[in-house]
């Protein structure tokens, strides 16, 4: 994409993420930046969520040769997930993508098969819980091996308005055993101020292997300032807004995402 009439591919790319924001206000490159909630679908009910994320201020080196650059990227996903007990939702991320990256323009990385199990209503306990499983299928220029996987444990309290969640997140590639499993955790604080409009603060980190953290200034540590709309028109659309700031040199700068989600029918009463 060449500059039109003076304006660069970034500011053009910031301006797009900021009126795709404003209906709902009026690291390394991701295809997901999310603290997982316990709260799946009821069973019958299939959901959509589109995930868009852009980096514009970040790291200029790939993580491995030939991998995508982050600074500058636009990378995503469609998340399909379906209610399949009160206990279980299924979801598939397909495809994982990337609208945008240096060198590269766009490409499509892989997908994603989910497997969530939490308690059931997650939403109307005081303590809630739950573990998601992630089986990754990757083009040689997202991830260093072809097959990852992630183990994403789910704790929570629900204290009236305020919310608070940590997702102590293991990742694996399946290369080198138990001793090069990676940690890999993500948290938030969430004030909901009334049924459809909350703010919170998140945090993603990554500080390498389990066997042996990275130095500080090669891990990466972000923190968020995010905003939630919750719909109830017709239309049916929850969106989640956001802004990234990198703690470490391991991290991107600056990175923004927008989540729009929707269900897709009705489906039963849970």
């Amino acid at each position: 994409m060449k500059p039109v009439q003076g304006v660069s591919r970034r500011a053009l790319a910031l301006i797009f993420m900021s009126l795709l924001m404003a209906p709902a206000l009026a690291l390394a490159q991701t295809d997901e930046i999310q603290v997982y909630n316990a709260v799946i679908e009821p069973p019958g009910v299939f959901n959509l969520m589109v995930h868009t994320n852009f980096t514009p201020v970040g790291r200029e080196t790939p993580a491995f040769p030939g991998a995508i650059i982050a600074d500058d990227s636009v990378n995503g996903t469609a998340e399909w997930a379906y209610g399949v007990t009160p206990w279980f939702e299924q979801g598939l991320y397909l495809p994982v993508y990337t609208l945008y990256s240096k060198g590269r323009g766009a490409t499509i990385n892989g997908f994603k098969i989910r497997e969530l199990f939490v308690r059931p209503h997650a939403q109307e306990h005081k303590f809630f819980y739950g573990v998601n499983f992630e089986f990754s299928v990757n083009a040689d220029y997202w991830e260093s091996r072809p097959i990852t996987s992630e183990i994403r444990p789910i704790v929570g309290l629900n204290l009236n308005r305020v919310h608070l969640i940590y997702n102590p997140i293991v990742d694996t590639d399946y290369a080198g055993g138990l001793g090069n499993l990676e940690y890999n955790p993500a948290g938030r604080i969430s004030y909901h101020w009334n049924p459809r409009w909350a703010i919170a603060a998140e945090e993603y980190d990554g500080f390498g292997p389990l066997r042996g953290f990275l130095p500080y200034d090669q891990q990466f540590h972000e923190i968020w300032a995010v905003m939630d709309h919750y719909s109830s028109n017709f239309l049916g659309v929850d969106v989640e807004a956001g802004i990234g700031f990198g703690l470490t040199p391991g991290s991107d700068k600056i990175t923004l995402k927008l989540m729009l989600s929707r269900n897709l029918n009705r489906g039963p009463a849970a």
